[in-house]
């Protein structure tokens, strides 16, 4: 089973723009399919490629960096070790996991310069500090992100194209779907929920008849591979990132979602976790939501750093994180799920999906709360913060995550109340059809996509 990735278009524009001026990185997690969508691309748009696997190499390869002042003897040399002609301005070589062999990406420099041939990188936690602090990054490097699957590509993988299209309509015509196919699209999200968007996970729940719990067995064995690159870590401050790691579910299942350090440890400090979050932000296993104290130009310049969500990066995952193994076998917990019956957690999960199509179209997560010393509470609680991000006429889009039919919108209405002025448009993301009207916009999951066509 191949899935259609979206990234691929952008391999494609990259080589029509560069012309083999520019190396192109791709960075992901661990399992999100880089090597896959390299080596398609190498077969579909090239006359011959070679994959050069850090994880597997031999000693001969990694002594060859050692020719670079002779670059025909060190095309030479892996021509002969691939078995594969090189044709100049013809071929592509792949350097997959680059950044188990840095002195491979530094070289780049040299081999672009060089002229004869494409360059495609991929890589995990390729700019992890440690893995890139003895050699120089080179300037002819393009980096580009890839996420794990989005739910447009786990419709089509589903074999849904034709429901994804009338979805669009719908939105373009801002009108609900009939009720039949809202009800389908609301079965086909609550399984995007539980599958996840993590390649392996999706083929084994398809090839298995729709079988979630075989794409729980592949999303453990992908949550046991991060728990080994956590370990891999600075030592510095390798527990610490797994205690934040393994106490990702408890934090989401919170009222307000934040991260509580003094549940990993007493008197800890943010300052003492900077390097930890940033480990699990940078190597695209987690993404942070930070607090933005004044909804104005320029979110990051009124963050506050103190106060983070940290959503996993695949929702799937989370569901496999978040409940025991035992408790996925029975199969209840999916019926729950499915039925839309799940309570506190199914917040959760929208929640933490919201977040990964946020972060998958490249923008930065922000959320937004008010305390009141009068009822000693938060009284305005906006789950995230989306902006046109214009410099001179900024306009915010408040959106608020709602699992349940029945909800309020006593925040989003203050909040709108305070910003009126700077706001374009709010939204609420909810299991029910699309409801259109001036104020607030109530649409639902599966129609979330849309806000960034």
């Amino acid at each position: 089973m191949e899935i259609e990735r979206g990234i691929y278009q952008k391999l494609l524009k990259w080589k029509t723009e560069t012309k083999g001026r520019k190396a192109l990185l791709i960075e992901g997690a661990r399992r999100v399919g880089k090597s896959t969508i390299a080596e398609k691309f190498a077969k579909e748009q090239y006359r011959s490629y070679i994959l050069v696997d850090f994880n597997n190499v031999s000693k001969k390869i990694r002594d060859n960096y050692d020719n670079l002042n002779q670059l025909d003897i060190f095309f030479q040399n892996l021509s002969l070790e691939y078995n594969v002609r090189l044709y100049p301005r013809e071929s592509l070589i792949i350097f997959d996991e680059i950044q188990k062999y840095p002195k491979a990406r530094e070289a780049i420099k040299y081999l672009v310069a060089d002229g004869r041939y494409d360059f495609l990188e991929t890589g995990s936690l390729i700019s992890i500090r440690e893995n890139v602090e003895n050699i120089s990054i080179p300037s002819e490097e393009r980096k580009i992100k890839m996420y794990p699957v989005d739910f447009e590509e786990f419709a089509a993988a589903m074999d849904e194209e034709i429901l994804l299209e009338y979805i669009e309509t719908c939105w373009q015509k801002k009108e609900p779907l009939e009720r039949s196919m809202h009800n389908k699209a609301m079965r086909l999200f609550r399984e995007y929920l539980l599958v996840g968007g993590m390649p392996q996970s999706i083929v084994a729940y398809k090839e298995n008849s729709r079988d979630f719990y075989m794409s729980d067995i592949e999303k453990r064995d992908i949550l046991e591979l991060y728990r080994d690159d956590i370990k891999k870590a600075s030592r510095k401050y390798n527990s610490r990132v797994s205690a934040l790691f393994d106490n990702i579910p408890g934090y989401l299942s919170r009222h307000e979602k934040k991260v509580v350090l003094s549940r990993l440890e007493n008197d800890a400090r943010f300052s003492q976790y900077d390097e930890p979050f940033f480990w699990l932000d940078d190597s695209m296993i987690c993404n942070l939501c930070y607090k933005c104290t004044d909804p104005n130009v320029g979110f990051a310049l009124n963050k506050d750093d103190a106060e983070v969500k940290c959503y996993l990066g695949d929702t799937g995952l989370l569901v496999s994180l978040a409940f025991s193994e035992n408790e996925i076998s029975d199969q209840q917990l999916y019926k729950a799920i499915m039925d839309g019956k799940l309570s506190l957690n199914e917040g959760m999960l929208y929640e933490n999906m919201i977040a990964q199509m946020i972060a998958a179209k490249g923008k930065k997560l922000y959320f937004y709360t008010r305390y009141s010393e009068e009822k000693h509470r938060n009284d305005i609680e906006i789950d995230f913060l989306l902006s046109n991000e214009s410099k001179t006429q900024m306009k915010i889009f408040p959106i608020e995550v709602k699992s349940s039919n029945n909800y309020k919108t006593v925040s989003l209405e203050r909040f709108h109340s305070l910003y009126s002025r700077r706001i374009a448009q709010s939204y609420v993301i909810h299991p029910k059809n699309l409801v259109m009207s001036e104020d607030i916009i109530k649409i639902p999951p599966y129609m979330f996509f849309c806000l960034f066509d």
